[in-house]
């Protein structure tokens, strides 16, 4: 049975508990192998966590701000549904984000207001970031592969939202787990949550264990054979 009674004790436990090592470890264990966003993608500070519901969201590259006459209406709005799509973030969700190509920003300053304003967790992005100082002095956790100025308007729009995904070799589906640290981020299923906390929360109880036994002067290979932990 689960330790916990709602996502709020369920994040508070992993914030103060847990690290995407030990998860993703857990995660191997369970033959689940591809559940790492790719490397680059990081946190703007470094010093924080992302914890929260996936609610990804689709981008597509564009060539105008608007065009008119097309067979897609998307096409005549400025954004596409960027806006509709952060104005439907509910509280503890992250707004993750990819399908567009690295030339323009996917997030900003008054994005991650709006997302605070909303109780979002945080932002993912399969891209860039801009208005770094301004986030950084908001102190909302944003993970993105770089940062860069160049505005998203002329040049990307949100063509769908709250559907499934995939960054780099993870899928993504909304209502999944996405755990992010200084290592970098992964995503828990939904379905797979309750076992692979409580087994990365065990997994991490016993490594304190083996950290104290190897301060103590144990040998590694006695400790992994007294333990099973290394």
């Amino acid at each position: 049975m689960a330790k916990w009674g709602d996502d709020g004790e369920l994040f508070r436990l992993m914030r103060e508990e847990l690290f995407t090592a030990v998860v993703g470890d857990v995660l191997d264990g369970m033959g689940l192998l591809a559940q790492f966003l790719p490397p680059e993608i990081r946190l703007l500070d470094e010093r924080r966590v992302l914890i929260g519901r996936a609610m990804p969201v689709l981008e597509a590259d564009v060539f105008a701000a608007t065009t008119e006459g097309t067979a897609n209406p998307l096409s005549a709005r400025p954004f596409g549904l960027m806006l509709e799509a952060l104005d439907d973030l509910r509280p503890g969700e992250v707004y993750v984000c990819t399908g567009g190509s690295p030339i323009y920003a996917l997030w900003g300053e008054l994005m991650s207001i709006r997302a605070m304003h909303l109780g979002a967790a945080g932002a993912v992005l399969d891209g860039h970031v801009r208005d770094t100082r301004e986030i950084l002095a908001l102190g909302f956790p944003v993970m993105a592969r770089g940062r860069y100025a160049q505005d998203q308007g002329p040049r990307g729009k949100v063509i769908d939202y709250r559907l499934p995904i995939r960054i780099g070799q993870a899928s993504i589906a909304p209502g999944d787990l996405l755990f992010g640290d200084i290592d970098g981020v992964l995503v828990v299923p939904r379905v797979a949550e309750e076992e692979a906390v409580r087994l990365a929360l065990e997994k991490v109880r016993g490594e304190n264990a083996v950290r104290e036994a190897l301060k103590a002067g144990m040998r590694a290979a006695e400790a992994f054979r007294e333990l099973g932990v290394m």
